[in-house]
């Protein structure tokens, strides 16, 4: 089975998206899909991404690079990967050039909501949330299933008027990230926040805190050279991946999650999965992923939610963070593109579909 992922997010970008979809065709290799025609039939993803096209800089962003795709381009690209089913990832350019592509050849495809645009977008520029909703349902609307990350998104994302809002969970991989004494020679205790350093993080509300030991701060962004020169004592490290990643995340104490808009952090479940228990605010993500479990404070007064989190047992969060399994991820995703029929034809003897450039 050839699944095709439409993407605007994509390397070099460091974000959950890149990681989620990484991740996915990571663990897909290892399942099969049964009733298809084919037994046993494996599972390739492949990738329509800002990579194949001349791209220009994010305004406000300008490291993150929006392609300029073109219905010829993309319609070319899309015929030589002979996908069996098409998932568009991002509501970007390339997201809306091969939606238009399957409107117009009234070919089925998934999507998934990845990010809260609306918070986003008003942490820029003043637009009313509202319309903003109103054109992200407009996107989604002809998606045979909008995928979610948590129930309480998908709760929030019907109520707002999506159709077809199907769960999709996240996982971590428990391999790369785990308990280790690591020792970062720091004061402690070692307060850890990690991710895209840009204004809709809200890392101020961290680094504004009156805590003891040590703040690091582990990503890159539009707002790490203005946040360095106004926090001095706080530690910036910049970008870090794989084993560099997971050391930090075991060599700190508590993980602090400041952002308000993310619609699930898998940086939560690096941390927990690394033995770190988690302080951050009572909002979506955090607290859709957290719960009631006994490995996080959240609450509002962001520095009690850190001394509380100082007396969380790791033992717990690594426990938590073994229930999220990204093959379960895997098969949760193809799942609903099998249940919600948007397998493209040609699978069960009917005529494959004349991709046309």
């Amino acid at each position: 089975m050839r699944i095709l992922v439409a993407t605007d997010a994509w390397h070099p970008q460091v974000n959950g998206v890149v990681r989620t979809l990484t991740k996915l065709a990571d663990a897909a290799k290892g399942l099969s899909v049964e009733g298809l025609g084919i037994e046993g039939l494996g599972v390739e993803f492949t990738f329509l991404t800002p990579q194949s096209f001349r791209t220009f800089a994010m305004p406000s962003y300008r490291d993150v690079r929006l392609a300029m795709p073109r219905p010829a381009r993309i319609a070319k690209l899309i015929a030589e990967a002979r996908p069996d089913s098409i998932h568009i990832a991002t509501e970007g350019p390339i997201g809306l050039m091969v939606r238009r592509y399957c409107r117009q050849r009234k070919l089925p495809f998934t999507t998934s909501f990845h990010t809260r645009f609306p918070e986003y977008v008003r942490a820029r520029v003043p637009v009313p949330g509202s319309l903003i909703w109103r054109a992200l349902r407009r996107f989604h609307a002809p998606s045979r299933a909008v995928m979610a990350a948590t129930p309480a998104l998908a709760r929030e994302l019907t109520e707002r008027g999506f159709d077809n809002v199907v769960l999709w969970p996240r996982g971590v991989d428990t391999h790369l990230f785990h308990p280790r004494a690591i020792d970062l020679c720091l004061p402690a205790p070692v307060f850890l926040s990690v991710g895209r350093v840009a204004v809709e993080k809200n890392l101020e509300a961290f680094l504004d805190l009156k805590l003891p030991g040590t703040k690091v701060v582990v990503g890159d962004g539009p707002a790490r050279a203005s946040l360095e020169e106004a926090y001095p004592d706080a530690i910036f490290l910049g970008e870090k991946h794989g084993e560099a990643l997971a050391e930090i995340y075991a060599a700190a104490d508590v993980f602090v999650f400041p952002s308000k808009t993310d619609t699930f952090g898998l940086v939560l479940l690096e941390a927990l999965a690394s033995g770190l228990p988690v302080a951050a605010f009572p909002v979506k993500g955090p607290r859709d992923v957290i719960g009631d479990a006994p490995v996080g404070a959240l609450d509002h007064d962001l520095r009690s939610a850190c001394f509380t989190a100082l007396g969380i047992s790791r033992q717990d969060c690594v426990e938590f963070a073994a229930n999220y399994t990204w093959e379960a991820s895997a098969r949760a995703f193809i799942d609903s593109i099998r249940a919600v029929g948007a397998v493209l034809p040609g699978r069960n003897g009917a005529e494959q579909p004349r991709f046309v450039a």
